[in-house]
C-alpha cells in the first residue's frame, strides 16, 4: 500500500516544523554569542568576540572548564570498559538474571534525573564525596555506564560469535579472543559509546547542581549559578561552544557507527 503524495507531502513539512522547533533556541542562541551589547540582545547591534574573549580571559570559567573536561575523560576512561564488559557479558549469557541486571543498568535513563540527584547527594552526603572530584566522576560514570551498554549490546548483535568461537577452539582464552577478534569488529560502537558517554558528562546539569560546590563545579552549573546573578552574553558563548562540541561529537559517532 503506497502513501498518497499530498500525505508525503504533510509528513514532509510536518517533520521540518519540529526540527526547526528543536533548532530555534541554538539559532537564537549563536547570533547573541557574537553581540557586542552589554546584555543579551537579538538581533545583535553588530558582531564582536568580546564574550569568548571574555570567557577564555576568565579564570574562574577556565577552571570550571578543566573541571568539565577532566569528569568527561575520566567518565569516558571509566565508563567504556566497564559498559563493554557488561554488554559482553549480557550478550553473551543466556541467565535470566542478566536480563534484570541488563535493565538495572539502564536504570539511569528511566528515572527522572532530579529523583538519581537527590539520591546521589544523601548518599555522597554519608560518605563525605559532596564538592569533591571523585565524587563527579563516579556519578558521571553511572549516568554515562547505559549509553556505552546501548551502543556495545547493539555491535555485538551484528557480530557472528562463531568467530570468536574458533579463535578459541584454536587455543586463545576468552580474553585474548575478544581483544584478538571480537574487539576490533566492533570497535565502531565502542568509540561511539564512549563519545555518548563524553557527551553526558560534559553536558549534565542536574546532578552537578546537587553534589558540585568548591573548586570542583563543571561548567554547567557555574553556568546556572551566574544566570540567577545577571545575565551574562558569556554564556551564550559558552552554550555555543558546547553545543558546537556536542554536535561534532554526535557527528563522528554517526560516522563511526557507519563505518
Amino acid at each position: 500500500m503506497t502513501t498518497s503524495r499530498p500525505t508525503r507531502i504533510a509528513f514532509v513539512v510536518f517533520c521540518t516544523l519540529v526540527l526547526l522547533y528543536l533548532i530555534l533556541p541554538i539559532l537564537i542562541i549563536a547570533p547573541m554569542s557574537f553581540s557586542s551589547a552589554r546584555f543579551l540582545t537579538f538581533p545583535p547591534p553588530s558582531l564582536s568576540l568580546r564574550w569568548y574573549q571574555e570567557y577564555v580571559g576568565n579564570a574562574a570559567w577556565m577552571q570550571a572548564t578543566r573541571v568539565t573536561l577532566t569528569v568527561a575523560f575520566l567518565t569516558v576512561a571509566i565508563a567504556t570498559p566497564l559498559g563493554v564488559a557488561a554488554a559482553y557479558a549480557i550478550s553473551q549469557s543466556s541467565w535470566r538474571i542478566m536480563r534484570v541486571i541488563h535493565m538495572t543498568l539502564l536504570l539511569p535513563l528511566v528515572v527522572p534525573i532530579i529523583i538519581t540527584a537527590v539520591g546521589i547527594f544523601f548518599v555522597y552526603a554519608k560518605v563525605g564525596l559532596v564538592a569533591s572530584m571523585t565524587g563527579l566522576v563516579l556519578a558521571n560514570v553511572m549516568l554515562g555506564l547505559p549509553y556505552v551498554i546501548i551502543s556495545v549490546v547493539a555491535g555485538l548483535q551484528s557480530f557472528d560469535p562463531a568467530q570468536e568461537m574458533v579463535a578459541r577452539s584454536l587455543g586463545m582464552n576468552r580474553l585474548r579472543s575478544f581483544f584478538a577478534v571480537t574487539l576490533p569488529q566492533i570497535k565502531a560502537s565502542v568509540v561511539a559509546g564512549g563519545i555518548f558517554a563524553f557527551i553526558s558528562a560534559m553536558d549534565e546539569t542536574i546532578v552537578a547542581l546537587f553534589i558540585s560546590g568548591g573548586q570542583y563545579q563543571p561548567l554547567t552549573k557555574r553556568m546556572f549559578t551566574a544566570l540567577r546573578d545577571e545575565i551574562d552574553p558569556t554564556i551564550a558563548a559558552i552554550s555555543t561552544l558546547m553545543t558546537a562540541a556536542s554536535f561534532l561529537l554526535v557527528l563522528i559517532a554517526t560516522t563511526r557507527r557507519k563505518t
